[in-house]
């Protein structure tokens, strides 16, 4: 049975009993909203060594997932699983593998090998890279192939698919009709309008919808709904193609949890800020307050080399409105392959974002490390501040290259602290 079915029956999961215990809350609210459908549990049944399910959705913490992956041009297996490590390291929710490189099939399985997050991947690009291989040609593919790809990624223990359902024919004709600055920037989504305008016909994830969610039901393989026509500019942001993918997947969504398979929706892209509260409250209607896995959102386009900053500007926004699953940017977004430390940069931004919206959402704990730390600088215990710190190791380097005169200040201010000044003042 997948966590949706046991839920439904009124069984609280061991997965669910976990997911309670790290969110401090009670077993039978995790039950109830996973049984509505506004919490899923990324837990395939085939795959025993995930040592930290985590819940995604109504009133818990803000996740963050990180894309990992080799690439036709870096395929070095040893580095991406590096990456997966440090991404873990520093709180990481769940890994995706975005592998396009060679041995893509024994790169997930060494990456899902260690990975004790929920993992995730993108089966069309396998699967169009398998066929380029093959015939030299996307258009080349048949439909059983991709669902055959579907079965095996499933049977090795994914946790959670993007499936890029809603790119159909009629939302294909409507981006035509209206034009983009940017038009398709999702690659999954550019595949699946290449194979469907080459066949003339429609995408096989939508017309046979049905066999998606066989494989996903027997394996209990949350399906994440993906934003194939999402906005890649703040020009684009809110078109009639993105709402129209959005009411498709909304249907999607209902028919996906009547059968007893787990949903997220996700969401955009480059939005402006001024328009990210509207996506959110948009999502949660349309979609039955399913949980929201947004893909940044970036704030502005003028900033490569720094989206991670764009992407933690729109991903505290979103999460603060009510999404509920941040895909983390690096400083390398639409510039390269992220280095280890460019995957750094990208988790502590993203969990910076995430942490925020949970102290704005009043998610129950989240502002007491806040709290704590804020005791800790007070008493000029660096020690307990960078132990507590999202990310500890940066301000301990930061400290030693200082080299401060005395031991309980920093060389901003020195003997002139500000909290040392209080403390004689209120001494008094």
């Amino acid at each position: 049975m997948t966590q949706l079915e046991l839920a439904k029956l009124g069984r609280v999961s061991e997965a669910a009993r976990r997911v309670a215990r790290e969110e401090n809350v009670k077993p039978e609210l995790v039950r109830d909203r996973v049984a509505k459908g506004t919490i899923v549990i990324p837990h395939n049944i085939n795959r025993r060594a995930c040592a930290k399910p985590c819940g995604i959705g109504e009133g818990l913490k803000t996740k963050i997932n990180v894309n990992i992956g080799t690439s036709k041009d870096s395929h070095s297996v040893s580095l991406e699983l590096k990456k997966m490590d440090a991404a873990i390291g520093l709180g990481a929710d769940a890994i995706m593998d975005l592998s396009t490189g060679p041995g893509l099939v024994s790169t997930r399985k060494k990456l899902l090998s260690r990975c004790d997050v929920p993992f995730g991947t993108v089966p069309i690009y396998e699967i169009v890279i398998k066929a380029l291989a093959r015939y030299g040609r996307a258009a080349a593919i048949k439909p059983d192939e991709m669902f055959a790809c579907l079965e095996e990624q499933a049977e090795s223990g994914v946790d959670f698919f993007t499936i890029h359902a809603g790119v159909t024919r009629k939302a294909i004709e409507l981006l035509r009709h209206d034009g983009r600055v940017l038009d398709i920037v999702s690659r999954g989504g550019a595949f699946l309008a290449e194979w469907m305008i080459e066949n003339n016909r429609e995408n096989p994830f939508y017309e046979y919808f049905d066999r998606v969610l066989e494989i996903a039901k027997r394996h209990d393989v949350t399906l994440s709904l993906g934003d194939g026509l999402r906005p890649g500019s703040i020009i684009d942001a809110t078109d009639r193609p993105q709402i129209f993918e959005l009411m498709t997947l909304a249907g999607l969504r209902k028919i996906a949890v009547s059968a007893g398979v787990q949903v997220m929706i996700e969401g955009p892209g480059h939005v402006p800020m001024n328009e990210i509260e509207a996506s959110v409250i948009l999502e949660k209607t349309l979609c039955g307050g399913a949980p929201f896995y947004v893909l940044g959102p970036l704030v502005t386009d003028a900033a490569p080399g720094y989206d991670h900053i764009t992407s933690a500007i729109g991903g505290a926004i979103a999460a603060a409105a009510g999404a509920d699953f941040l895909c983390y940017v690096t400083p390398a977004e639409h510039v390269r392959l992220p280095t280890l430390d460019d995957v750094r940069e990208g988790v502590v931004a993203a969990k910076l974002a995430a942490h925020a919206a949970d102290i704005a959402k009043g998610v129950h704990g989240a502002a007491e490390l806040d709290r704590e730390i804020s005791k800790a600088r007070k008493a000029r215990d660096w020690k307990k501040q960078f132990n507590l710190a999202l990310d500890g190791d940066k301000p301990r380097r930061y400290r030693k290259l200082s080299t401060p005169g005395a031991e309980d200040v920093c060389t901003m201010c020195s003997d002139y602290c500000s909290i040392k000044t209080s403390e004689k003042c209120f001494k008094r």
